[in-house]
């Protein structure tokens, strides 16, 4: 079969992966330590299900406008304001169909062949692969694990070139919960002020951090809007990865854009989930402050316990529900080492011990791997149990 240039740029999402052998072995009967997804354990909030519920009720089940329904993308912006301190209009607002989905339509919309785009690493995995899709080049900036893995302005203004087209910040960062300060932030984005190129600030995770840090949108910074594209997501704030509603915010010539890519694609989100959507934005944030008491809790027990874990090393997050321990110490050609690469480790990890972990070099991070801890206390310290006993062996084969 001839398939597409464009498609064979591209590959299957690493962490969907894991998760599928995860998945295998477990309909198997196999007891799982599950470090691998990237989502919350926690239920959506019920007055969002009910939103949900009663949208079904009410035979709210007809399309919508493309860009969605007009209540939630004025709420998408009250909401904003609100927590963010920004100011974005309905038609500088348009309703996805999750956070990636809205990612890929702004690079669709916006990179072509020869463009580049700054990708700070570790970066999420989908990034690089919806720049390729678009035709456009990656170009990466490594961050450092005792930084925090908080990506500086001086780096990326290294790599700047006439090509490029824009820089992606994500923070707090999947994979490795790293944080970039408003004072950085602001200092990137008077870079692609200078050299004209668009800020794509990835929200996903704001309301997830960790003292010192604070929430923070870059679209709070006066003068920003004509260069930002601030992608946001029902998903983790409110605990609904399955609901699929996600949003950008840009300034309204790209929104058009993305409403004219959208409209011969998806035609629209779903109307259902946009409702629940609206009751999101509009209800209680309550459950937000409960999981993020949970998630301190969860971060505290998993970074001692990787700590204790003999030739493991690794930096609290800054946000985000993702540990990122460098395990390099345990690959190579030494007497404490396992395998070659993490990919090889994770998988020796889900055979023999029967935990799941991401590698690093899905992020762009070789001798990494990522651990969610979006799980519970229980499930956790299962899990740092199983890790210890694989990692001691091979110190005590030394």
């Amino acid at each position: 079969m001839q398939l597409t240039d464009r498609l064979n740029r591209i590959q299957i999402s690493p962490t969907a992966a894991v998760i599928a052998a995860a998945e295998q072995l477990k309909a198997k009967g196999v007891d799982i330590a599950d470090f691998g997804p990237g989502e919350p354990d926690f239920p959506t909030p019920d007055h969002i299900k009910k939103a949900g519920i009663r949208a079904i009720e009410e035979n709210r089940s007809k399309y919508t406008a493309t860009p969605g329904i007009m209540p939630l993308r004025e709420a998408i912006c009250a909401w904003h304001k609100r927590e963010l301190h920004s100011s974005y209009e309905p038609k500088e607002c348009v309703v996805n169909v999750g956070g990636k989905h809205s990612i890929f339509n702004v690079m669709c919309s916006l990179v072509q062949t020869g463009d580049e785009v700054i990708i700070p690493a570790p970066y999420w995995v989908s990034f690089p692969d919806i720049v390729k899709y678009a035709g456009g080049t990656p170009v990466y900036v490594s961050t450092r694990a005792e930084d925090g893995f908080s990506v500086k302005a001086a780096q990326i203004e290294k790599v700047i070139t006439p090509k490029t087209k824009m820089v992606i910040i994500n923070s707090p960062s999947n994979p490795s919960g790293g944080v970039v300060p408003p004072d950085e932030y602001e200092r990137i984005l008077a870079l692609c002020k200078k050299h004209k190129i668009w800020l794509m600030g990835d929200e996903c995770y704001s309301h997830f951090t960790y003292d010192p840090h604070k929430p923070f949108s870059i679209a709070s910074v006066s003068g920003s809007k004509e260069h930002v594209i601030i992608i946001g997501s029902m998903s983790k704030t409110f605990a609904m990865t399955g609901w699929r509603v996600g949003y950008t915010l840009a300034p309204e010539k790209l929104i058009q854009a993305v409403i004219k890519m959208q409209s011969q694609s998806t035609s629209n989100p779903t109307s259902i989930a946009q409702y629940a959507a609206l009751e999101a934005m509009r209800g209680t944030m309550e459950t937000v402050p409960l999981m993020l008491v949970e998630y301190t809790k969860r971060r505290k027990r998993i970074v001692e316990g990787l700590r204790a874990i003999p030739g493991v090393t690794c930096e609290w997050p800054g946000g985000a529900f993702y540990a990122f321990p460098n395990i390099s110490a345990h690959l190579g050609d030494g007497p404490n080492a396992f395998a070659k690469t993490c990919t090889e480790l994770s998988r020796l990890l889900l055979e023999k011990a029967h935990v799941a972990v991401v590698p690093g070099e899905a992020f762009g991070a070789p001798g990494f791997l990522r651990i969610s801890y979006a799980t519970s206390i229980e499930r956790i310290d299962e899990g740092l149990r199983r890790l210890n006993r694989f990692f001691s062996r091979a110190e005590a084969a030394a």
